[in-house]
């Protein structure tokens, strides 16, 4: 009687319990995935950092994102059928 008392206190109550132990563990789970999921962004980050260091990264990045042009060039923004909303006709 001794034991069964003994063995369902370590399983369950006491402070290196089985409960508390998958609590853990799926904390640690956890916490890889969050730790591999920044790994791949600081990867990500590191290669945008690097295409960015060079001159026609920065060129690129300008005339991509920010829409910007040299004095000499013009730009023409080409807009497809799909692209454009379609404005509805009253009648």
């Amino acid at each position: 009687m001794v034991f069964i008392v003994f063995a369902i206190w370590m399983l369950f109550f006491d402070a290196h319990s089985l409960l508390f132990h998958y609590e853990l563990n799926s904390d640690m789970k956890e916490l890889e995935y969050q730790k591999e999921h920044y790994k791949n962004e600081m990867a990500k980050d590191n290669k945008a950092i690097k295409e960015l260091s060079t001159e026609e990264g920065i060129e690129r990045a300008a005339r991509e994102n920010y829409y910007m042009k040299k004095p000499d060039e013009d730009i023409f923004i080409i807009e497809y059928e799909d692209s454009i909303a379609k404005e509805k006709q009253d009648e």
